[in-house]
């Protein structure tokens, strides 16, 4: 499980050239606007241009190293423990649902709950149809959206594998009206009158709620 320790490291070359763009870009344009203040940068200003990133809208989006809250700190400790998974990788990994919800407009429990349920915080999980990382995205069928982050070499990145998963299940949820139907979909489930994925997720969302607002577990 070595290498598992150090997914955060595996990263394709396409993705890295790209986070390099971006950063040099960041940092020239911080440059320009000290030259322009008169080299006196506002207060406020202090964004750390070697660590910002940028997302494909081109919004400025919170640096790697900025770390949860208390709350999400409760998270954190509970994954860790439940999954058996260092609590630093976890830490990153509430850290990037919080994120792409938030730009998403999703719920990020409900982002961690499929995490949970389809790969159980494994970043390099795959099956045997194909399915691949936190959230078992099948690149063969979501090519478009992987495009969009360098391609389908991009998908054990565990921030890509968030943000096209988390995509995918909006847009399931969108066209079928409702989140348990777009859960369905998602887990391929479509035909199961007794809807148990979405059930299954829905639990693991919930039990999460209960730890973020420190509520004791009695199942976990």
């Amino acid at each position: 499980m070595a290498f598992g320790r150090v997914w955060s490291q595996t990263v394709t070359a396409g993705a890295r050239l790209q986070t390099l763009l971006t950063q040099c870009l960041a940092a020239f344009g911080l440059f320009m606007l000290v030259l322009l203040l008169g080299g006196k940068l506002p207060a406020g200003a202090g964004i750390d241009a070697a660590q910002a990133s940028i997302d494909s809208s081109g919004e400025v989006v919170e640096s790697k190293g900025q770390r949860v809250d208390s709350r999400q700190q409760r998270l954190v400790r509970h994954l860790a423990r439940r999954y058996r998974v260092a609590p630093e990788i976890v830490e990153e990994l509430v850290r990037d649902a919080y994120l792409v919800g938030r730009q998403m407009g999703v719920d990020p429990l409900l982002i961690l709950a499929v995490v949970a349920v389809e790969s159980s915080f494994n970043p390099i999980a795959e099956s045997s149809f194909g399915a691949k990382g936190l959230m078992q995205v099948v690149p063969r069928f979501h090519e478009d959206k992987l495009a969009d982050h360098g391609g389908v070499e991009a998908i054990f990145d565990t921030r890509i594998n968030i943000a096209v998963g988390t995509k995918i299940l909006k847009d399931y949820i969108r066209h079928t009206g409702s989140l348990e139907n777009g859960l369905q979909m998602y887990g391929g489930a479509v035909a199961d009158a007794s809807f148990g994925y979405s059930q299954k997720v829905l639990g693991e969302r919930d039990r999460l709620h209960q730890v973020l607002s420190g509520e004791a577990l009695t199942n976990v």
